[in-house]
């Protein structure tokens, strides 16, 4: 099972190279010619289309197993059945730009490279689990920190202080009243029995599509008046054009179902929107991915694989 092997190379971000070899030699027997970067690599074509997705996963929280049905283990839906997929149809002889990028899961090197050096083509499908449903919206997002502060009292006189963690809530919750917010790590008081002075929350932040960037970013100024915050990772977000209904017209034709959904999280494609038309789609359920119950349903690789082959021939009529 080409799954399997792909998920038993181990490929955090930062070692990816081992799958990386692989990839390329298996690209190569099927008679592509190769490009490599830094942090990806590509075949070599003159199609309109490009796709894409990552090499690297998050560290290994569980191991490959299947019962038939569904595969199991780090790294099987995010993104490896999605390189299953692609590699599955480039085996028939497709035309479009297949690329792998390095560092999804980190900061976005490979994509980034790749926007920077690769002059072909107007069009992108970056393959990430979508449950098989077109992500044509995209959220932006941004990463943010905020250091919220207090005023020491005594831990059994709280009126005559001010307390950061409480603080940190309130924050917490104005900024749920407005965006999409997860906090993801909260750090603030001492053993001591006194009321926190000091409270650092870090929080992810996802922005409508149609919102712009730099007016969130002044929405947010509120922020000063809890203390000190620092905005890092920031993308606008984006809507896909004629790539997502060529997508469609594949689905169709392959007998698949057509559902679109938003992309809630942060993906490759934000380094791609600025040079191409691009929709993200894939096989598996995000909501898996980044825990030890992380799952792909096996039937719908070759759903997956079918559907890149009529888009393959859709764009080859079209372009």
């Amino acid at each position: 099972m080409l799954l399997k092997k792909l998920v038993e190379i181990e490929s955090p971000s930062g070692s990816e190279e081992e799958l990386k070899n692989f990839i390329k030699d298996f690209l190569e027997r099927s008679g592509y010619e190769v490009v490599e970067g830094d942090y990806f690599i590509s075949t070599k074509s003159k199609s309109e289309l490009i796709v894409s997705t990552h090499l690297d996963t998050t560290a290994v929280k569980a191991p490959f197993s299947t019962d038939g049905v569904y595969a199991y283990g780090t790294g099987v839906c995010d993104a490896k059945a999605s390189i299953a997929a692609i590699l599955e149809a480039a085996e028939r002889g497709v035309d479009f730009t297949i690329a792998f990028f390095c560092d999804e899961e980190e900061s976005g090197k490979g994509s980034k490279e790749f926007a920077e050096k690769w002059k072909q083509g107007r069009m992108a499908v970056v393959m990430e689990p979508t449950d098989l449903k077109i992500a044509s919206r995209h959220y932006g997002n941004l990463d943010l920190t905020v250091e919220v502060r207090g005023i020491q009292s005594h831990g059994s006189l709280p009126e005559m202080g001010v307390n950061a963690i409480e603080r940190a809530f309130e924050m917490i919750n104005e900024l749920k009243r407005r965006f999409k917010v997860t906090p993801l790590k909260i750090h603030g008081g001492s053993d001591d029995y006194v009321i926190p002075d000091y409270c650092r929350v870090k929080l992810d932040v996802v922005i409508e599509p149609e919102l712009k960037l730099d007016d969130m970013l002044k929405e947010i100024e509120f922020l000063k008046t809890y203390g000190d915050y620092k905005v890092s990772n920031a993308y606008d977000g984006f809507v896909s054009r004629v790539v997502a209904r060529l997508l469609e017209q594949a689905m169709r034709a392959a007998g698949v179902d057509v559902e679109y959904v938003i992309m809630p999280s942060w993906t490759d494609a934000l380094n791609l929107k600025n040079r191409y038309d691009v929709v993200v789609w894939g096989p598996g359920e995000l909501h898996y991915c980044h825990t030890a119950r992380e799952r792909v349903r096996l039937k719908d690789i070759e759903t997956a694989r079918d559907v890149l082959i009529k888009l393959n021939e859709i764009v080859k009529r079209k372009i």
